[in-house]
């Protein structure tokens, strides 16, 4: 499951990137093994808007595709 699957609302816990992710996602706290939850997207699921260490961060469909994700029990 990747970050671009989650409904809003739902949470997950980001897992290893399968693919480079850049380093500005890593400095807004995609890190592996954090706490990340699906706010809203725009039109077309694009782009998304996620809660990550208490900020919101918006990101393309295309980079939420290549993030993997675990869905935690905390809904």
């Amino acid at each position: 499951m990747f970050l671009s699957d989650l409904k809003p609302g739902q949470k997950a816990i980001i897992q290893t990137p399968v693919q480079e992710v850049s380093v500005k996602l890593f400095e807004m706290g995609c890190l592996p093994g954090e706490a990340i939850t699906m706010l809203y997207a725009a039109p077309f699921n694009d782009p998304i808007c996620f809660e990550v260490q208490g900020t919101k961060i918006a990101m393309r469909q295309a980079v939420a595709q290549v993030i993997p994700i675990k869905l935690t029990d905390e809904q």
